[in-house]
């Protein structure tokens, strides 16, 4: 499997010091800088936009890795490539077009990422297969930080981790969702090797002890 990445989602940290929160990251060893997207349609609540991504990417060199949780994607995609995220993923339920918007990501020079909802079944993934770069299962009902693990979630990481190892090509499996020093394991023994945690990673004492906790528990899973 491929070396774990931790990517802690901004939407736990302190939005009156975004800025501050991305900056602190790098030096956390943290790998990638997550940005939870919402339109309040989508998902029943409002985030942020381009704007306030552009005004992020300064303070750090970390992969910027968009995840929109909003209707019709393809909407906003020129607008967040341009904005300066690296990876850029969409639902696969938010748009009747999906196979059309990956490549659109990808036509701007971006990864492109597919994300599944719990109760959404992963049929679709086998027709995109060849446009993904990332592949992200939902481990909660998205639209809030701070909710619980769903575990029923587990066998859908394995068959995508399936589908990906079938494919031979080097696609991303990330989790977001619950994710902590305990569910960490659980998910990368399934397969997962991008963390996504919100609340695990700003809610510890230091940004840097939330980090280096779900790395060492996500490396105790590999080693097993």
């Amino acid at each position: 499997m491929s070396q774990i990445l931790i990517a802690p989602s901004i939407l736990s940290a302190d939005f009156a010091a975004l800025g501050e929160a991305v900056r602190g990251l790098k030096p956390a060893n943290a790998d990638w800088v997550h940005l939870d997207v919402m339109d309040g349609q989508f998902v029943p609540n409002l985030t942020f936009g381009p704007p306030v991504v552009r005004a992020l990417r300064p303070h750090s060199d970390l992969f910027f890795d968009a995840h929109l949780m909003v209707e019709q994607p393809e909407r906003l995609v020129d607008d967040f490539a341009a904005a300066g995220c690296d990876a850029i993923t969409i639902h696969a339920e938010a748009s009747p077009h999906l196979h059309r918007t990956l490549g659109q990501i990808r036509a701007r020079g971006k990864q492109a990422g597919v994300a599944f909802n719990p109760a959404t079944p992963i049929d679709a993934l086998a027709y995109c297969l060849d446009l993904v770069d990332l592949v992200l299962v939902m481990t909660v009902n998205p639209g809030f930080g701070g909710q619980a693990f769903i575990p029923a979630m587990l066998p859908k990481i394995a068959a995508i981790r399936a589908m990906i190892a079938a494919s031979g090509r080097d696609i991303r499996l990330s989790v977001d969702g619950g994710i902590d020093p305990t569910t960490a394991p659980r998910v990368v023994a399934a397969g997962a090797d991008v963390l996504v945690a919100g609340s695990a990673v700003f809610g510890a004492p230091t940004v840097a002890e939330g980090v280096a906790r779900l790395r060492g528990s996500a490396a105790a899973a590999s080693i097993a």
